[in-house]
């Protein structure tokens, strides 16, 4: 026989469960989860706060609830993966995929560059924001956000680590920055700058990664 915190807990998960079914790939507003759940509308204002909080939800603008962080990075890493191997094989060099957590940037994929002398961070390596091209884009730098205007990247030469630059591009989706495509290399293997080798290419990627993510509708 089941104890009455297991019947409790039991049925919290149901309902978190009914909400996550409710929300699916739409943004969708508290009533319209009340129709869907059979919930009253405030428990499933309140639901899916807490939901909010734990990255099961996050918010829209106009306040409607869409499926959060947790599923738009799972989303996110099958979309990028495909994309960032065929960016690491045309360049020879190392793609990175960083999301923002906070004050820090958080990388999610790392495909290492072949090569003897490489840059090489694994995934679910930090680094503090606005450090290196990534950092400054996913600080939304205004500087950075120009640079993206004009050119569609933001380089990195030396800055963050002597001998080493990258260049980077966001991964936008809904048209706010979710995350960035980044290559990484020595600067012995640049010729111009990581920018004006790579950054046609990195931006290509970024903007097919984006567009990946808008099919999925996360």
């Amino acid at each position: 026989m089941s104890s009455p915190e297991s019947s409790s807990s039991n049925r919290t998960l149901e309902r978190v469960a009914a909400i996550l079914d409710a929300v699916d790939r739409a943004a969708v507003s508290a009533s319209e989860l009340a129709r869907r759940t059979g919930l009253s509308v405030s428990t499933a204002h309140r639901l899916a706060l807490s939901m909010v909080e734990y990255g099961f939800l996050r918010r829209t603008e106009s306040g409607d609830f869409r499926l959060g962080q947790r599923f738009v990075r799972t989303a996110m890493e099958a979309a990028a993966t495909p994309v960032l191997d065929q960016l690491r094989t045309a360049t020879g060099e190392t793609v990175q995929l960083w999301v923002r957590r906070v004050d820090e940037r958080v990388c999610t994929l790392s495909l290492d560059s072949t090569q003897e002398l490489r840059v090489a961070l694994p995934q679910g390596s930090r680094l503090p924001l606005p450090a290196g091209s990534s950092g400054r884009l996913l600080a939304e730098e205004p500087e950075a956000l120009g640079e993206v205007a004009r050119h569609g990247w933001v380089e990195s030469v030396g800055l963050r680590t002597p001998g080493l630059g990258s260049v980077s591009a966001p991964v936008l989706l809904h048209e706010r920055i979710v995350a960035t495509v980044c290559l990484a290399m020595p600067l012995a293997r640049v010729r111009v700058s990581p920018g004006t080798d790579f950054g046609a290419a990195v931006a290509e990627a970024a903007r097919r990664v984006g567009e990946e993510l808008q099919l999925r509708q996360v």
